[in-house]
C-alpha cells in the first residue's frame, strides 16, 4: 500500500527549501505520496514559545557555527547549488502563506510551491512586497494579481490560521516537520529516517 508523507512548511525556512528538493529521489525511490501541508512558522513559534536557532542558540558557544557546517554539508550532498540565503532575511511570509491556502483551494499548490521557494532562496527576492509576490507567481504562469487578492480574503486568512492551528495541535513546534501516519520527524537531519518509516 502507498504511504503518505505529509511535509509542513513555510517559505521562510530555508530547510524547508532544501528539504523540498532533497525529497524528490526519496518519494522517487519510496513511492510514496507526498502531501505539503501550509502552516504558518511564526504562529508555530509563538504557540509553542519557540524561537528561531540564531536566537535559541547564540549564546551558546560554537553551537552557530555548527549548524552552518551542517547546513553546507546537507547543501552539498544533495547538489542543491542554486541555493543563495536571502538578503532580506527573516522575511515576512504571511503573504506567501496565505497565498499558499489560495493555491491549494485553487488546485496550482505545487507550481506555487516551486515558484516561491525559488523566489526566496534562489532569485533573492523580497517576497513580502506585494509587487513582488504579483510578478513572482505571474511570471511562473499563475494569476499572481488573483493570488494577491486572494490574500486578502477572510476565508483564506482563517484557513491558514486553522491549517496553523492544526499542525501545533499534532505536535509541530517548526519547520519542517514530517508525519508518516502518527510518526512525526523534524527537521532536515531526519529524511534517511523518514524514507525508514515509508519501507517499513
Amino acid at each position: 500500500m502507498t504511504k503518505t508523507l505529509e511535509f509542513y512548511f513555510d517559505f521562510g525556512s530555508p530547510n524547508a527549501y532544501l528539504c523540498h528538493h532533497a525529497l524528490k529521489p526519496l518519494i522517487a525511490r519510496t513511492g510514496a505520496t507526498l502531501v505539503y501541508k501550509p502552516a504558518l512558522l511564526g504562529g508555530i513559534f509563538k504557540a509553542t514559545n519557540n524561537q528561531p536557532p540564531m536566537m535559541a542558540f547564540k549564546d551558546i558557544k560554537g553551537k552557530m557555527a555548527y549548524e552552518q557546517t551542517e547546513f553546507v554539508r546537507f547543501v552539498r550532498k544533495h547538489d542543491l547549488a542554486k541555493f543563495t540565503f536571502n538578503s532580506h532575511f527573516p522575511v515576512n511570509t504571511l503573504l506567501l502563506m496565505r497565498g499558499a491556502m489560495a493555491a491549494k483551494r485553487d488546485g496550482t499548490l505545487p507550481t506555487y510551491i516551486d515558484a516561491g521557494l525559488a523566489a526566496m532562496w534562489e532569485e533573492d527576492r523580497n517576497m513580502s512586497e506585494p509587487e513582488v509576490f504579483a510578478a513572482t507567481f505571474t511570471a511562473s504562469g499563475l494569476d499572481g494579481e488573483k493570488l494577491l487578492s486572494d490574500t486578502q480574503d477572510p476565508d483564506i486568512k482563517a484557513a491558514l490560521v486553522k491549517a496553523t492551528e492544526d499542525a501545533v495541535a499534532r505536535g509541530v513546534f517548526g519547520i519542517p516537520t514530517f508525519f508518516v501516519g502518527d510518526e512525526m520527524f523534524f527537521g532536515k537531519e531526519r529524511l534517511s529516517q523518514i524514507e525508514e518509516e515509508l519501507n517499513a
